[in-house]
């Protein structure tokens, strides 16, 4: 008789699965995020993914990962180290063994470490664990040869049945974490909708993963995640944050009473929202696929000059393309929303990485004196508020706005609860005033220095825009030095006015400590759990992360000046603190950049942060 199983509580766990890229780890691993969501798990996620379609089978450029955090409480980051790691090959191992520690379960495919899959993965020995130094518990199963036996009377070809073998590891994981798979079960059936076959071969064969490791391991503990202590009662799904910018561009829409218009050209990490949007007809959504950047954005100011709310998306190498069509928005000051998803550059760089160097682009990559609004959402979920914030600005102020997200919190996911749309303030476009005589295209408010939008088809105001410096008071073409000079003062006047519309800088953590840790954008999860950490060691430490960039919220040198030590915290080499520098002279700031296309690493960040204190 089979000793009875035991079952340890935990507060939070790391998986993270990865095989070659057409194992289908990204598959598995949202399909275990989205059940421990369902189960009021807090997530956090991180896909981890070449670049390339699809590499040489088992050789270390085609390795493929996905990373899930669950926890009882709120959870900020996809993890730094995993507590099981899944490795289908051996240049998965050999890839991945970097983020397990000695106490990591690491579950193989013993069917893929040949001595061929061992020299593909670049192995000396027939040893791969011992070469490693390797000495973690391994559940070492056949899962390869226990898919052909569970399917062999399914009618499916060698190759499908293959493809199934995600779906029996993440069997097993679920058997290891308690995780009921009625939920994975239902995914599988959406997903495979048209083909019942092969719905039906994955739910067998995850099935079969669930049993083994229920009937093999029954002496190994298992463990539980409880659902999260700190979630409000709701609605909740798993959403990445492309798909919460695209919801949050509806929602914004929606408030307006506008039509919602994306005119974008695919890019990789953007192209989801561009996918999302097209499913929306039925909100009114208006989505083209443009044949290039150029034009992506070209029809969005059309649309924009037309009434609607426009937005374009892009990564680093498209904000280049768009950078003379966004300086047409705004000398012509009409909303637009560019999302710029930021990833590895220069150049076409690193296509599947995240980093934060897009920044100085965003501020300043057109000619001129070319002021806009430059936002940057700080997580999948707060990807939704960025968005819609960032098309109440447009509209209210008639700029353009940049919205920059990362790879990192775009392709991550965690557990969003939907708003209440009725929460949300309303949106109200800078109109004409009804009974205005005598209008003419650059009239404006004498307060904020918006100019008002007249949507074609009123009648009595006709009107032409465009790229030519237009005099002050006339609206005609001019040249006059004095008018650009005022002109190019109102422009600047009317973003530098937005700072009394935004949020105040706030500080988290311990707001009398020494050290303060400035960061801005998708790494706020790091920061945030860096500092936390600190301060329950008795290292007092602040946090004052930044959503908007351009205008800074006008307490922030208020905040900044208050700290004896300031460490600005980037993805990059330093655009943000060269930022501050330039427009606080005088304060002293010490930077802490990495630019390895991953996400920082909290236990690094605590270190930095503690030997500045000591110093």
């Amino acid at each position: 008789m089979a000793e009875a199983l035991s079952i340890i509580d935990l507060e939070n766990v790391v998986v993270r699965f990865s095989g070659d890229s057409g194992d289908g780890m990204q598959l598995a691993g949202n399909i275990f995020s989205n059940v421990s969501a369902v189960l009021g798990n807090d997530i956090s996620t991180f896909p981890d993914y070449p670049a390339e379609i699809r590499a040489p089978q088992g050789t270390i450029s085609g390795v493929s990962g996905y990373q899930v955090h669950i926890g009882t409480k709120k959870v900020y980051t996809s993890g730094d180290k995993c507590d099981v790691l899944v490795a289908m090959n051996p240049a998965a191992l050999k890839t991945n063994i970097k983020f397990t520690t000695p106490q990591s379960i690491i579950i193989i495919d013993t069917d893929s470490f040949t001595k061929k899959d061992l020299e593909k993965a670049l192995f000396v020995t027939d040893d791969p664990f011992a070469e490693l130094h390797i000495c973690n518990t391994v559940i070492d199963a056949p899962i390869t040869s226990m898919c052909k036996e569970s399917l062999k009377d399914s009618g499916l070809d060698n190759k499908s049945i293959i493809r199934c073998k995600n779906m029996f590891a993440l069997g097993l994981v679920c058997w290891l974490f308690n995780r009921p798979l009625e939920h994975a079960m239902h995914m599988l059936q959406k997903k495979f909708s048209k083909k019942p076959t092969i719905a039906e071969a994955n739910i067998k064969v995850l099935t079969d993963g669930y049993n083994y490791g229920h009937n093999i391991h029954a002496s190994v503990p298992t463990y539980r995640v409880e659902s999260s202590e700190t979630q409000k009662k709701g609605f909740y799904m798993d959403v990445d944050g492309n798909k919460a910018t695209a919801y949050g561009l509806i929602a914004a829409a929606e408030r307006a009473g506008l039509k919602l218009f994306l005119g974008s050209y695919p890019i990789t990490p953007a192209t989801d929202i561009l996918h999302e949007l097209s499913k929306h007809k039925a909100l009114g959504v208006k989505t083209v696929q443009a044949e290039d950047e150029i034009a992506g954005i070209s029809t969005a100011i059309g649309a924009s000059f037309a009434g609607c709310l426009a937005a374009t998306t892009t990564s680093g190498p498209g904000l280049c393309l768009k950078s003379e069509a966004i300086n047409l928005a705004v000398i012509a000051e009409l909303p637009l929303v560019i999302v710029d998803v930021m990833r590895g550059g220069p150049s076409t760089g690193l296509p599947t990485k995240s980093e934060q160097t897009d920044l100085l682009q965003a501020l300043y990559g057109r000619n001129g004196e070319s002021p806009l609004v430059v936002i940057a959402a700080t997580s999948p979920t707060n990807c939704f508020e960025s968005a819609f914030y960032a098309s109440k600005i447009a509209v209210e102020h008639m700029t353009p706005v940049i919205l920059l997200t990362d790879g990192y919190i775009a392709n991550g996911s965690a557990a969003w609860r939907i708003p209440d749309l009725t929460s949300y303030p309303e949106i109200t476009p800078n109109y004409v005033p009804e009974g205005t005589e005598n209008w003419k295209p650059y009239n404006r408010d004498p307060k904020t220095k918006v100019r008002y939008w007249a949507v074609p088809g009123r009648k009595g105001f006709e009107h032409r825009i465009g790229g030519l410096e237009k005099d002050f008071l006339t609206s005609a073409i001019s040249t006059n030095p004095a008018n650009h000079q005022k002109m190019t003062e109102t422009r600047k006047a009317k973003i530098d006015y937005i700072a009394t519309c935004i949020p105040e800088l706030k500080v988290e953590g311990n707001e009398d400590a020494s050290l303060l840790v400035v960061g801005w954008g998708g790494t706020y999860g790091h920061l945030h759990s860096a500092v936390k950490e600190c301060n329950q060691e008795n290292k007092p430490t602040a946090l004052a992360h930044f959503n908007f960039i351009n205008p800074l919220p006008k307490n922030t040198l208020e905040v900044l000046s208050k700290y004896k030590k300031i460490v600005v915290c980037e993805q990059n080499m330093g655009q943000f603190a060269g930022y501050l520098r330039m427009n606080f002279p005088g304060l002293e700031i010490t930077q802490f950049n990495k630019v390895e296309g991953q996400p920082l690493a909290v236990n690094e960040l605590k270190k930095h942060f503690i030997k500045l204190m000591e110093e």
